[in-house]
């Protein structure tokens, strides 16, 4: 029926959209604390994928393999914050993209070289295998309801740390003003690794749910980055309401539009034509709906001082 078809796509995009609101939300703290374009985000959604493979072919054991790949980005995103991304803070962002679009490459090729470049296929287990009836004759896989319930307690927990925990206050102390922050007494450079590590972990946690519905392969952070970008602007730059909004948003548009902008175009135009046209006008919806948004908002649906 048609109506269970479209709940179905409704949950597929809620589904992504969960997992887009987990790469930006750490995103965009990183730009809003500590003022960096860190284009090598979806490198550590990669690694997250890889290092639970990684873990779960080493232990056996698929819960243990996902705690080790989650503690393992975290540990890389710290690592690399120390390293190379701390000199950056006070450049432009000029350099900040460039500099980070090398993390991308370096990446890319550390992956190829110890797991090689073949896409590799991670099985889930017996008790997250199946289906669900969610309502009566749909019928939905239990892993993909996993997620989206992963990803909606993630965002309450993410929610609660910034806005009621003193961690949380020194984090938004920090984006408004890491100067005074820092005279206070507060390790400000022992912070920005603690939320570039954090935000790292949730790219991690995004990469690592996505593996075993996509591929793992060298280079699929970045198929990613790109709609969380678009997260970013339509939500606001900063703002961890504006992630979430924005991400479920670009998650079910982008869902419906490719699931259903093709047949409802062939009721107006040739099939053929509708054949060639359906994807293309898919893929640029969100695209679309960013430009809608920058023209009515220009800081996005939850600027930062909102969020």
């Amino acid at each position: 029926m048609t109506w269970i078809l479209l709940f179905e796509q409704l949950l597929n995009g809620l589904q992504l959209g969960v997992t887009l609101f987990l790469m930006a939300a750490g995103l965009t703290l990183v730009f809003g604390i500590m003022n960096l374009v860190n284009l090598a985000h979806g490198s550590l959604y990669m690694v997250g994928a890889y290092l639970t493979v990684a873990a779960v072919q080493w232990t056996g054991s698929y819960a243990l393999g996902v705690l080790l790949g989650l503690l393992g980005t975290l540990v890389v995103g710290m690592v690399l914050e120390v390293v190379a991304l701390r000199t950056l803070y006070e450049r432009d962002h000029l350099d900040q993209v460039l500099a980070t679009f090398g993390l991308i490459l370096f990446f890319n090729e550390l992956v190829a070289i110890l797991w090689g470049r073949t896409a590799l296929f991670m099985s889930l287990p017996s008790y997250l295998q199946g289906h669900i009836e969610i309502l009566p004759g749909s019928i939905y896989p239990l892993y993909r309801a996993v997620i989206i319930g992963v990803g909606l307690v993630v965002a309450v927990v993410l929610w609660y740390v910034v806005a009621k925990t003193r961690l949380g206050m020194l984090v938004r102390a920090g984006a408004s003003n890491r100067t005074m922050v820092a005279a206070l007494g507060v390790n400000i450079r022992l912070l920005y690794t603690l939320v570039f590590g954090f935000g790292a972990a949730l790219a991690g946690l995004a990469g690592l749910m996505a593996g075993p519905i996509y591929a793992v392969q060298p280079g699929m952070g970045e198929l990613i980055l790109i709609q969380v970008f678009v997260v970013i602007v339509i939500g606001g730059i900063g703002s961890i309401r504006g992630a979430l909004v924005g991400a479920l948003v670009v998650g079910v548009v982008d869902t419906l539009g490719r699931a259903f902008l093709k047949p409802l175009l062939g009721h107006f135009i040739s099939a053929p034509a509708a054949e060639a046209a359906g994807p293309a006008l898919a893929s640029m919806l969100i695209y679309l709906l960013m430009a809608l948004v920058l023209a009515v908002r220009p800081a996005g649906l939850f600027p930062a001082k909102g969020g």
